[in-house]
């Protein structure tokens, strides 16, 4: 079994209540869920991973105007997005002491997506505010592990990735 740390950091307050767009419940997204959602998704990627005794990493969820101030500042693109990646490692992994990796988690970096873009989205795709935020997770995940999408191809192998990972955790979605 992988381990897994997750800090999850809410800008609104903790286990912020996301109303589904398909029904009128609400679902809440607990620091456990998140847990064990990176967990089982960590497992499933665990060959892509370098070798360590657990792994952590933060995930923040935020709104359109801090999401768009990151994105001027790192990406140039002064806009909010939906999802923005900040990995700790290079794409090739740094070459640690097995000491150091055995007795400490790896760090793999953050995930900042916005709420605000997040509920759009799950909108005009017809699904619940719940499935497009492990959605969009499940896409920084792959980019803290080294996944990119610099053209048509590799972005539909990311979908795919994605949408694996999603029915990993018991969500369903089709990207198509």
């Amino acid at each position: 079994m992988v381990e897994v740390e997750v800090t999850v950091q809410d800008c609104f307050n903790n286990n912020f209540p996301l109303e589904t767009v398909n029904d009128t419940s609400n679902n809440v997204i607990t620091d456990t869920n998140w847990e064990n959602w990176f967990q089982q998704w960590l497992e499933t990627l665990y060959t892509e991973l370098p070798i360590a005794t657990g792994y952590e990493l933060s995930i923040r969820l935020t709104d359109d105007p801090e999401i768009q101030s990151l994105n001027a500042q790192y990406r140039q693109k002064d806009q909010p997005t939906d999802v923005l990646a900040f990995a700790a490692l290079e794409v090739d992994y740094p070459q640690l002491p097995m000491e150091l990796l055995k007795s400490m988690p790896l760090y793999l970096g953050d995930i900042v997506i916005s709420i605000d873009t997040a509920q759009r989205q799950a909108q005009q795709q017809g699904h619940s505010l719940t499935t497009e935020l492990a959605w969009l997770a499940a896409h920084g995940l792959l980019h803290l592990i080294g996944w990119d999408h610099p053209d048509g191809a590799s972005l539909l192998r990311m979908l795919n990735q994605q949408e694996k990972l999603l029915k990993v955790v018991g969500l369903k979605i089709s990207f198509l």
